[in-house]
């Protein structure tokens, strides 16, 4: 797949498209792209020990409403996250993970240590996060679309 490819999944022209498989296979492949690129080095110590999420703290199993597992496989955990305005998830965990926004929007993250910030995500983002533990709640007018791909321990 070549650099203009690329840009096609990671930019679409039309927000409230849904990702169809193919798509969504690609966005899978650029999230291994990148941790190849990064090297081994990119993944930290901490998310190389973490485990998948319990099922108290698993974003699919605590907010079904916003979070739905499309794909799991032995290396990844693909999810798809529709949040509409007012929407907020119940504390969960993250190992290290890929978000790619589909149509963007405005969530307000709380993390254990108190700690609170309002984070606009842009249509087309495309964004590295490490493990995390945290609740969202959309604070925006629009619905937030994104696709989170994360990665499991090798």
């Amino acid at each position: 797949m070549g650099h203009a490819d690329m840009l096609l999944v990671m930019r679409p022209e039309d927000p409230a498209t849904r990702l169809n498989r193919r798509d969504a296979i690609r966005v899978t492949a650029a999230a291994g792209s990148m941790l190849t690129l990064g090297g081994g080095d990119s993944i930290s110590p901490y998310a190389r020990s973490m485990p998948m999420t319990t099922a108290a703290q698993d974003a699919a199993t605590v907010t079904p409403k916003v979070v739905t597992v499309k794909l799991e496989n032995e290396g990844v955990r693909v999810l798809e996250f529709l949040s509409e305005p007012g929407d907020k998830e119940r504390w969960h965990s993250h190992p290290a993970f890929v978000v790619y926004v589909v149509s963007g929007g405005t969530l307000r993250i709380q993390t254990p240590d108190g700690k609170s910030n309002d984070v606009e995500f842009n249509t087309g983002d495309v964004r590295w996060r490490d493990p995390v533990t945290h609740t969202t709640e959309n604070i925006g007018k629009t619905p937030l679309h994104a696709i989170i791909v994360e990665l499991k321990t090798p």
